[in-house]
């Protein structure tokens, strides 16, 4: 199988859906997936799912505890890096089929990877590995090198009217 680089960026809800949705299709057809989740940390209804009904996948978080801010953000960038070099694993292990790589951008956009990190996976990427990078943001450099890219926008959304994140809807 031919992989390709895939790209769910925007500033509207869906982008982890969408790649979760992915992982869905691929387990299905029996494709291994590992999904690497930058700058998030904690349980999540996602990967209690992929725990217990997706064998073939496999999830692992790089965040630290609490939200990244200046105090916090050495052991965020370490965390991170730690992260990137699992993902580089992944990528070149021979194991998997598909890569995942969510809110990778934001990780970028944060100051905690440098784009040339990302284009650095994308231009070593197996031929045979479907590579997904997820979060807003993403550069036009990785965008360019891409071979989809998606833009999900919001045109309307229900937190603008002080609705919180649901359990089994956005966590």
């Amino acid at each position: 199988m031919q992989g390709y680089v895939q790209v769910y960026t925007g500033d509207g809800k869906g982008k982890t859906t969408a790649m979760l949705g992915l992982a869905l299709r691929a387990a299905g057809a029996g494709l291994r997936v590992y999904i690497g989740q930058f700058v998030k940390v904690g349980p999540s209804s996602e990967d209690t799912a992929v725990k217990s009904f997706l064998p073939t996948v496999t999830m692992e978080q790089y965040g630290p505890d609490g939200l990244i801010k200046p105090d916090n953000m050495d052991e965020a960038i370490n965390i991170t890096q730690q992260g990137l070099e699992k993902a580089r694993q992944a990528l070149y292990c021979g194991e998997y089929d598909m890569v995942m790589l969510d809110e990778i951008n934001v990780a970028v956009y944060m100051g905690l990877l440098k784009v040339e990190h990302v284009l650095e996976l994308i231009h070593k990427k197996p031929q045979n590995v479907e590579l997904v990078l997820t979060g807003r943001y993403a550069l036009k450099e990785v965008i360019d090198t891409a071979d989809l890219v998606s833009e999900i926008g919001d045109v309307k959304h229900y937190f603008n009217n002080g609705v919180g994140s649901r359990i089994g809807i956005e966590e």
